[in-house]
């Protein structure tokens, strides 16, 4: 079963950062912020690369690397020295270069989205970690997506809410080994505060079940490729702050079940 098509990320960009910032988009982003936190603080290296959704968002404040980074499909007026431009299809950056690659909600609004997990495990170094959140299509959010066919063309309804199942063979395709994988924000995804109150029960009940059933779906793979880890000469690493750019020819795929 093929995905469906998506229209450009900055197409989508202006309703992406209009729901962000309302109110329901904020408690998603909150409770995605406090897992984030706490796994970053503990993955170490000297390159972080963020792919998000939503380019004002900075979710690497937590994280112990020394150089962390984000991808920006076009160049915002006051971006920092910390911003790559670049299409997260065909990432430019060399292979085997970064310590921690985080995808934020990117899966989800990809034209590609496997083709964009394949650029993420380019990138990563071996022994190098990645982690992906996305929306859960085993939750009630999911479940209104199936239900509530005329908000199919909205965000974040629109976006393709990746099985677990699905990410785990990807994983294993591109030789990533997942370590961890787990949900959050149990609400039910009414735009008023009062009536995601009203649900508390149903939340309550989701956030005792066993299964992974949150709003958003997490998920921590680590890179191991057999033979030995390249390791970059002290001197060049003094020199090169940044991973450079390297031509290629790649084309997208096009992802099927």
């Amino acid at each position: 079963m093929a995905f469906r098509s998506q229209p450009s990320l900055e197409v989508l960009l202006p309703e992406l950062r209009h729901w962000f910032d309302s109110e329901l988009g904020q408690e998603l982003l909150a409770a995605e912020r406090e897992q984030i936190d706490r796994v970053l603080a503990n993955l170490h290296g000297m390159h972080l690369l963020q792919i998000s959704v939503d380019n004002r968002l900075t979710l690497f404040d937590q994280s112990p690397v020394h150089h962390p980074f984000m991808l920006c499909s076009e160049l915002a007026l006051g971006a920092g020295t910390n911003v790559l431009v670049g299409d997260h299809h065909d990432l430019p950056l060399q292979s085997d270069v970064v310590d921690v690659v985080l995808l934020h909600h990117v899966l989800d609004f990809a034209t590609s989205p496997h083709q964009v997990l394949r650029e993420a495990a380019r990138v990563l170094r071996p022994g190098g970690h990645l982690l992906v959140i996305g929306f859960n299509p085993v939750s009630y959010w999911g479940l209104y997506r199936l239900l509530r066919r005329k908000d199919r063309e909205r965000v974040p309804w629109r976006g393709h809410f990746i099985s677990h199942r699905r990410l785990q063979d990807w994983l294993a395709l591109l030789e990533l080994t997942e370590l961890k994988s787990w949900s959050g924000y149990f609400w039910l995804p009414f735009a008023s505060a009062i009536w995601r109150r009203r649900s508390r029960l149903m939340a309550g009940w989701s956030k005792r079940s066993p299964a992974r059933t949150g709003a958003f779906l997490m998920m921590l793979a680590r890179k191991d490729v057999a033979g030995m880890t390249p390791i970059t000469p002290v001197w060049r690493r003094r020199l090169i702050r940044l991973p450079l750019a390297e031509p290629t020819a790649r084309g997208h795929t096009r992802e099927c079940r």
